[in-house]
């Protein structure tokens, strides 16, 4: 399905750039769950053919004679997230929430209101873009590596930044240690957290510690040691992304605490509320993006990665719902997908 769906977008050429636009060379592409849920029509409504792919990096190929001359220039790293193109009017769009926008159009399976198209994603070799959507890439950081921060680096990075999560010396704890989590235990560590992680599977124990410098790693199942840990975490991320209770880890925060989940499970969450803050959140706007790439530049901030040839894109999709990637898949788009121009 997934190939098929490539080809598809690829047969019918690359339209011209218009003037406000930029033509980017695709280089790699992550693979996000949101990707599995839309090809398999999860959310019932998943409109077909089918191109995924919001974890886009790569090269400019052609600049619109409307783009800020300083802007960009041919050659340059940049890449494109979730969103391209935004009503840029209305209220949620002058704050820089263009997610929230009404007529926000996803980078891919979203309609375009502009001409009505249904919007093609990264597993492709070419996307054309609103200048105003591409994200400059940080020079020294593996383009790869950095693809997964255009979708999981922003959906953790936002809310530890808005929710006062950053804080150094506090204790933080990470619920579900995958592609979402691992991001923010790197994050986390920056920020100079304790970084306590909490997961169901013993065997990331090592790593967690030894490799993503997590402090403590406590089994959820394991009763004794969350009892222990009651009323010891200033704030919690939660990026489980499947229907599960908050109750134990609402236990575990301190007065006053916070416990943000960033997972999109197929069922609503349910908890007892006490006297702490529980809140959401998705991705952000573009200006709240670029800024997450520059701190990640700075501080060498990358996703640890499969890359993968396009054709081994079915059987990631099967090993990503069975949670069996570490931690994030990547397409190597320019090497194992001809371009069709």
């Amino acid at each position: 399905m997934y190939m098929e769906t490539v080809q598809w977008f690829l047969c019918f050429g690359i339209i011209a750039t218009s003037p406000e636009d930029v033509k980017i060379k695709i280089l790699f592409c992550g693979i996000c769950h949101m990707d599995l849920h839309k090809v398999r029509n999860k959310w019932g409504d998943s409109k077909y053919p089918l191109v995924p792919g919001h974890e886009i990096v790569g090269v400019v190929m052609e600049i619109g004679s409307k783009v800020p001359g300083s802007k960009f220039k041919v050659g340059q790293q940049v890449g494109v997230g979730c969103m391209v193109r935004s009503c840029l009017s209305c209220e949620e769009c002058k704050l820089g929430v263009e997610q929230y926008c009404n007529k926000v159009v996803w980078t891919y399976d979203s309609v375009n209101f502009v001409d009505g198209s249904i919007t093609k994603g990264g597993y492709s070799t070419i996307i054309i873009v609103d200048h105003k959507f591409v994200l400059k890439m940080p020079e020294n950081l593996p383009l790869d590596a950095a693809a997964p921060l255009l979708c999981a680096g922003i959906t953790v990075y936002s809310p530890m930044r808005y929710f006062g999560m950053d804080l150094m010396g506090n204790n933080f704890g990470l619920v579900g240690l995958g592609g979402l989590g691992h991001m923010a235990v790197k994050f986390a560590k920056t920020f100079g957290m304790k970084v306590t992680v909490f997961s169901t599977s013993p065997h990331k124990e090592k790593e967690a510690r030894e490799v993503l410098g997590a402090d403590e790693f406590i089994i959820s199942k394991d009763l004794d040691r969350m009892k222990a840990t009651a009323k010891s975490m200033d704030c919690i991320l939660d990026t489980v992304a499947y229907a599960h209770f908050l109750d134990p880890y609402l236990r575990l925060l301190k007065t006053n605490g916070k416990l943000v989940t960033v997972g999109i499970p197929e069922k609503p969450l349910s908890f007892h509320a006490r006297h702490h803050s529980i809140g959401g959140s998705t991705i952000r706007g573009i200006q709240e993006t670029q800024e997450m790439l520059d701190f990640a530049g700075k501080h060498n901030v990358i996703a640890m990665i499969e890359k993968i040839p396009m054709p081994y894109v079915n059987t990631a999709m099967e090993r990503l719902e069975k949670a069996n990637v570490k931690y994030c898949f990547v397409i190597d788009i320019a090497n194992t997908l001809q371009d069709e121009e």
